[in-house]
């Protein structure tokens, strides 16, 4: 199974990384591959949640997510949402932004293109830091079948009863953001993060209507072949939404990423497919895990990624002033990642042995 699910991500790996070098040498081999890593260590814990996701699709929508999806986060998330944020922030045309993205030393009023999108990352950071805070909020505050912090997430979920507590939640914090970090760029953060707001509170609520109204065919269609009749289910919507949720989230967890590439290489082919590399491995381990239902066999996994997701929307609100190194967001994912692993593997070990004391 593992070699199966990952056969695509080897194969354009090795094929990225040979242009990599017939094109740059041996330098932009390294790069590359660097970016590659970069991605991966960024975005793991976004694999895991995507599995919580993806694992209520069918099999055609994984594969959608496999395959379109691929393409959407790595030439639309890496390659034209970039030329897009210079565009609009920086007020220039489509034409001149590709001019600056194409000559990395070109330069226009003073700037180049990878200054351009340094100067968005207040916009960038309040959009995805809102909509992952919203995604954390979400989680910790609804009730669980398993608690794996308990001393924190029991009151929270007490909390949770108080109707729509995470978006006041997220936009008090949009609220000290802007007044702490933002300076001259306040107006432009609130504006970035409530539209952050709106977009994960409209894909998120579309997903949840259509996803209900197929639980309700389903019930009417274990009703019918419990009588002998056959209904034909309306599929597909449920799923699209879901599908553009991923997305979303994609972009959210890509922003810190792509900003921070440009402190590797100012060669946006070199980012796109170094980032794309890694994109392509995140999306393999989203369909790996759901296939091998390891977040069923290890129940706190998804713990783990909420809370490195909570971490990450604080740092992008918090680098809307302050710097935060690639490194330490990327350590600071797989430190909850591992620890809620080591957790669930303890648990598990715990629950046999209890098992086979009954047993005996």
């Amino acid at each position: 199974m593992f070699l199966r699910t990952f056969r695509w991500s080897f194969a354009i790996t090795a094929a990225g990384l040979i242009a990599a070098g017939l094109i740059w040498g041996a330098e932009g081999f390294g790069v590359v591959l660097l970016l590659s890593i970069l991605e991966i260590s960024l975005s793991f814990d976004n694999a895991v949640v995507n599995a919580t996701v993806l694992k209520r699709m069918n099999p055609f929508w994984q594969k959608i997510f496999l395959t379109i999806g691929v393409l959407i986060a790595v030439f639309g998330m890496r390659l034209v949402f970039p030329l897009l944020v210079v565009g609009l922030t920086a007020h220039l045309n489509p034409a001149t932004v590709i001019e600056l993205a194409l000559d990395s030393s070109r330069t226009y009023n003073g700037h180049t293109y990878g200054e351009f999108l340094a100067l968005a990352n207040p916009a960038i950071a309040a959009f995805g830091g809102i909509f992952l805070l919203m995604i954390f909020l979400d989680f910790i505050l609804e009730e669980k079948e398993f608690n794996w912090l308990s001393w924190l997430e029991r009151p929270m979920e007490r909390a949770g009863a108080l109707d729509a507590l995470s978006s006041v939640t997220a936009l008090v914090l949009l609220a000290v953001a802007a007044n702490r970090f933002a300076g001259d760029h306040a107006e432009t953060v609130l504006l970035a993060g409530l539209l952050g707001l709106a977009t994960y509170l409209a894909v998120n609520g579309l997903s949840s209507v259509f996803e209900s109204g197929l639980e309700d065919e389903e019930a009417a269609e274990e009703e019918a072949a419990a009588s002998g009749r056959s209904i034909v289910r309306v599929a597909g919507k449920a799923a699209f939404f879901l599908f553009l949720y991923l997305e979303v989230l994609d972009a959210s967890f890509s922003f810190d990423g792509v900003v921070g590439a440009f402190a590797i290489s100012q060669n946006i082919f070199q980012i796109a497919l170094g980032l794309g590399i890694g994109a392509l491995y995140i999306r393999s381990l989203t369909v790996y895990l759901v296939r091998k239902g390891t977040l069923d066999d290890y129940v706190y996994l998804e713990h783990g990624a909420h809370y490195a997701i909570g971490a990450l929307a604080l740092i992008l609100l918090v680098s809307i002033e302050y710097h935060v190194p690639e490194i330490a967001t990327g350590l600071i994912g797989v430190a909850f990642i591992g620890a809620a692993l080591v957790t669930s593997m303890v648990r598990n070990r715990r629950e046999q042995e209890l098992g086979a004391g009954t047993a005996d």
